[in-house]
């Protein structure tokens, strides 16, 4: 299901459920839609998690550079499969919600994302792409990293929204250098346990 979206906004969000039940999955919705719907640049879409008593899963929500995006983007919605009984409206529109109000949602698409590939320095990261500051989780001292720091992105680079930014948590990596605190291919926690 999605939730409508309000076209008076400098950038209209769109909520979508389409019964998703992890982040990975949720990710590889994204990554149809932005083909499916083509996407414009400029396009931030985030994956959220969903605890309601209707639903427990993810939704995603996808915020559009203009109006006009968004209505071709809700058409296609509202006339496509993705929205299936399967999806549920109150997901889709908590999502939206929490996205427009900037306060969750982990972005798997935002302006600049591309540029992040391999190992780059910290300046770059923080300078190309809609991410507005980051945070070393497990740092020992008050120092925020040198720009020239660098961050081995692992192609895989998710930044949330918390309290109107933008924000990537980091690790300290080997040799003075950072990387995300989501790794891209987590081994389940219990995955040896019987």
């Amino acid at each position: 299901m999605s939730t409508s979206y309000d076209p008076s906004g400098v950038h209209p969000v769109i909520g979508v459920d389409a019964g998703t039940a992890t982040l990975r999955e949720a990710d590889h919705l994204i990554r149809d839609l932005t083909t499916t719907l083509a996407l414009p640049p400029g396009t931030v879409a985030c994956t959220h998690l969903i605890r309601t008593d209707a639903r427990r899963g993810t939704a995603v929500s996808l915020e559009f550079p203009d109006a006009e995006s968004a209505e071709t983007a809700w058409r296609q919605l509202t006339e496509s499969e993705r929205t299936t009984p399967r999806g549920d409206r109150e997901a889709a529109a908590l999502a939206a919600a929490d996205h427009t109000a900037r306060r969750s949602g982990r972005a798997v698409l935002f302006p600049g994302a591309q540029h992040l590939t391999g190992t780059i320095p910290l300046s770059d990261l923080l300078e190309r792409t809609a991410i507005d500051r980051v945070i070393v989780v497990g740092a020992t001292s008050g120092e925020p990293p040198a720009p020239t720091t660098p961050v081995h992105t692992q192609d895989h680079v998710r930044p949330e929204w918390r309290a109107g930014e933008l924000v990537l948590a980091l690790v300290p990596a080997v040799g003075n250098t950072l990387a995300p605190f989501e790794v891209p291919n987590p081994t389940p926690c219990c995955a040896d346990h019987g």
